[in-house]
C-alpha cells in the first residue's frame, strides 16, 4: 500500500460569526457556506467593524489557499501513485479504492472551498462599493474597469467550466461532482471495472492539477484586492490627518488682540 499521507488537515471555514473570519482545526474537515459568508459581510451595521474585518481576512485567506493548494497537490501525487498501481494489477482492491474515494471526495471539498472563498471576497468588494463611495471611485489595474467582485465571478465561472471538461471525459458531469453523494454514487459505479477505475483516478490527478493552478490565481486576486484596500484606507487615513490637524491648527490660534489703540470717543 502507498504511503498515505496525513489525515489532520487544516481547512477554512468563511465568516462563521461576524466577530471573525476563519476557523481553523486540526483533524477535521469543514466547508464555507458562501450563502453564510455574504450574510455576515451585511450584517455588519458599523463600517469600522467592516473595515477592521477585512484589514485582518487578508492574512487569514492567505494562508487558508497556500494550505489548501498544498492539499490538492499531495492528492494529485497520490492519486498517480494509485494509477501506477492499477497499471500493475487487474483492479485496485476494495480497501484501496476505499482511500481513493476518500481522496477524491477531498478534492470535491476543495473546489467547494475555492468557490466559496471566492464568493465571499466578491461580496466584501460589493458591500464595500456600497458603504464608500471613496471606495468605488478608487481605480484598480484591474483590466476593463472591472471590479473585484465581477474578477472573482469570472474565475469561478472558468474554475467549473474547466472542471466540467475533466469531468465529461470521464462520462461524468459537474452535477454529479458538486455534491458528496453524488460524487461517492459515481465512484461506486466506476470501482466495479479496471477501466472505470483509471478513469476515475485520470480525471481526478487532472481535476487536482488545475486546483493547484486555480487555487494560485485565487491567491492572487485575494493578494491583489488586499492591496488596493490598503492603498484605500491609507489615502482615506491621510485625508482625516490632515483634516484633524487643520481643525487643531484652527482652534489653537492665538486671536488678535484688542488692547492698545485709542478709545472711541463717544458723544452724546
Amino acid at each position: 500500500m502507498p504511503h498515505r499521507y496525513s489525515s489532520t488537515n487544516k481547512w477554512f471555514a468563511i465568516l462563521a460569526a461576524a466577530a471573525a473570519l476563519t476557523v481553523v482545526n486540526q483533524g477535521s474537515v469543514q466547508a464555507g457556506s458562501a450563502t453564510g459568508a455574504a450574510t455576515e459581510w451585511t450584517q455588519l451595521a458599523n463600517n469600522a467593524q467592516l473595515v477592521d474585518l477585512m484589514k485582518s481576512s487578508g492574512i487569514q485567506v492567505d494562508n487558508q489557499l497556500t494550505q489548501i493548494s498544498q492539499l490538492a497537490e499531495q492528492i494529485q501525487n497520490q492519486l498517480k501513485i494509485y494509477e501506477n498501481m492499477l497499471q500493475n494489477t487487474a483492479q485496485l482492491p476494495s480497501h484501496v479504492w476505499g482511500e481513493v474515494e476518500s481522496d477524491l471526495n477531498q478534492l470535491r471539498s476543495i473546489v467547494e472551498q475555492g468557490q466559496s472563498i471566492s464568493f465571499s471576497m466578491g461580496n466584501a468588494d460589493d458591500v464595500l462599493q456600497q458603504r464608500f463611495q471613496s471606495y468605488a471611485d478608487l481605480k484598480t489595474n484591474l483590466p476593463d474597469n472591472a471590479t473585484f467582485s465581477s474578477t472573482y465571478q469570472s474565475w469561478s465561472d472558468t474554475n467549473r467550466d474547466t472542471i466540467a471538461s475533466s469531468l465529461k471525459a470521464a462520462s461524468l458531469t459537474a452535477d454529479q461532482f458538486d455534491s458528496e453523494e453524488g460524487a461517492m454514487s459515481s465512484l461506486r459505479s466506476m470501482s466495479e471495472s479496471a477501466d472505470g477505475q483509471m478513469k476515475a483516478l485520470q480525471v481526478g490527478h487532472e481535476i487536482a492539477a488545475q486546483q493547484v493552478a486555480q487555487m494560485q490565481k485565487l491567491r492572487g486576486l485575494v493578494s491583489q484586492q488586499m492591496t488596493m484596500m490598503g492603498t484605500w484606507l491609507q489615502t482615506e487615513q491621510t485625508d482625516k490627518d490632515l483634516a484633524q490637524a487643520r481643525r487643531e491648527k484652527f482652534f489653537s490660534a492665538t486671536a488678535p488682540s484688542t488692547s492698545g489703540g485709542e478709545k472711541m470717543k463717544v458723544e452724546w
